[in-house]
């Protein structure tokens, strides 16, 4: 994210030397640390929360997609079935032979 070279640490550190002191120094140092590893802490947290949502999206969209094609299918085998008995019923209902059991 940000190229800090080590002139720059170093000016930091002799800002920060100067500031505070060398008795507080340490403290100061501490608890930045402390802050700056809560803050990565949190950040990593937020971005797992992140791709858990966008990953819990894709599936509901997959889910949708997989719904919509299995209705078509339904759909598609109800005619077929429907055409089938259409077919059927016709030729049980016509006045031919009559049945005759086989033996």
């Amino acid at each position: 994210m940000f190229e800090v070279g080590f002139s720059e640490l170093l000016m930091v550190g002799l800002v920060a030397l100067l500031a505070l002191g060398p008795d507080k120094l340490p403290k100061a140092a501490r608890e930045a640390g402390f802050w700056l590893g809560r803050l990565r802490q949190i950040s990593a947290s937020v971005k797992a929360e992140i791709q858990q949502e966008l990953y819990a999206e894709e599936v509901r969209q997959m889910l949708r997609r997989e719904e919509s094609e299995l209705r078509n299918i339904l759909d598609e085998t109800e005619r077929d079935i429907a055409e089938t008995l259409a077919a059927v019923e016709p030729e049980a209902q016509s006045p031919g032979k009559p049945h005759e059991p086989n033996t």
